[in-house]
């Protein structure tokens, strides 16, 4: 039998097999546009981790799933939405909005769900700074911010603090920035806020300044434990490169 048949019937199976399984989007396009590898890529995603299930081999499909789709989870959410509109619905399609990049969308749900009485959380007002801060907007971001805590008095959020800081970095208020990442760096969970704190002042020629920082923070982390120091490798990375340069 000639390769080119069995190859086209072994198209045809997979992508029947992707139409009974709920899977044809986008797996037909792309079985059919790059034949052979195609089907590989449909076997090696769809059909062995089915064979093999563990929660390593599912998640490691998920991965190539979210890379050759990415937007699966998103038209997912908003079918779901638009058969349901409820706050939990519609904060999950804001989360995936965020994650993909959708951040005027992100925003748009926040402030939908914002409106709602059950729907007046500080929560939704903090992701809704996220993703002005994300979308490049951080002036935005420091307006919900200072109204959530006109808001909410009592919301502590460490992460909302580190938000603060670098929305107030980006508009060029360093040293309001400056002070509230030196309240971070005594509390805030890792490496991150300590690493930012540094980089500010040597963005502007404070190298003393931030050289101690760094160093402070370099010292501590190798007294501690390795799962730790591992966690925050990367940031602990930028903190050795900054110090070197």
């Amino acid at each position: 039998m000639p390769v080119a048949l069995v190859v086209l019937l072994l198209d045809i199976t997979l992508i029947y097999h992707a139409s009974r399984t709920g899977r044809l989007r986008p797996w037909a396009f792309i079985i059919l546009m790059v034949p052979l590898m195609g089907a590989l890529a449909y076997i090696a995603v769809e059909l062995i981790p089915e064979w093999f299930s563990s929660p390593g081999a599912r998640q490691a499909r998920q991965r190539v799933a979210n890379r050759l789709d990415p937007e699966k989870r998103y038209r997912e959410l908003c079918d779901r939405l638009a058969g349901t509109d409820t706050i939990a619905n519609r904060a999950a399609l804001a989360e995936e909005c965020a994650n993909i990049g959708r951040f005027a969308e992100a925003e748009q749900h926040y402030d939908h769900i914002l409106k709602l009485p059950m729907g007046h959380d500080p929560a939704y007002a903090f992701r809704k700074a996220q993703a002005e801060f994300s979308a490049n907007r951080p002036a935005n971001a420091l307006a919900t911010l200072d109204d959530l805590q006109k808001q909410w008095p009592d919301f502590d959020s460490a992460d909302a603090h580190l938000l603060y800081a670098r929305s107030l970095a980006e508009v060029g208020r360093t040293d309001e920035a400056l002070e509230e990442y030196h309240a971070l760096a005594g509390y805030f969970p890792g490496a991150e806020a300590r690493v930012r704190y540094g980089m500010l002042p040597q963005m502007v020629g404070r190298t003393a300044e931030a050289r101690m920082v760094f160093n402070e923070l370099l010292i501590q982390m190798r007294r501690a434990p390795k799962y730790l120091r591992d966690a925050q490798a990367e940031w602990l990375s930028i903190a050795e490169k900054q110090i070197s340069t």
